[in-house]
């Protein structure tokens, strides 16, 4: 079990500490809701957690694979939905190197598609993820 503590310093503004390590990090309200957007806000939190989470477990393929990812990046796509207010969309894409074979691409992709995040957030959020190799 991870224990995260997180305070509420007032002007929508809060920090959360990782209690093993210690790390920190703030989240912000969007300025769309009242907020000043300087930092994270908690959906964007959501995003964050997607984006690294498959990419982990994408990293643990490759490392079972024995073939480097090094340098792969995901960039996801925030959508929120009105009434109730909340996330409706999330769209990963994932860049990765040309120099894989087809086998260890389908592999990659077949891991990607296990991230524990994506399996905990809603059927109601779209959720699609695109690849480019090269």
């Amino acid at each position: 079990m991870v224990s995260i503590t997180i305070i509420y310093e007032g002007d929508l503004h809060c920090e959360a500490i990782h209690e093993p390590s210690g790390t920190k990090l703030m989240s912000d309200a969007p300025a769309d809701n009242g907020g000043k957007a300087e930092s994270f806000s908690p959906t964007d939190l959501v995003a964050t957690a997607l984006g690294t989470c498959i990419l982990t477990v994408m990293g643990l393929k490759a490392k079972a694979l024995g073939v480097s990812i090094d340098g792969m990046n995901a960039t996801v796509e925030k959508e929120m939905a009105a009434a109730p207010r909340r996330i409706g969309r999330l769209a990963t894409t994932i860049r990765g190197p040309a120099n894989l074979s087809e086998a260890a691409r389908r592999e990659l992709e077949q891991a990607a598609h296990t991230c524990p995040v994506c399996h905990s957030l809603s059927d109601t959020i779209d959720k699609p993820i695109e690849f480019i190799w090269g």
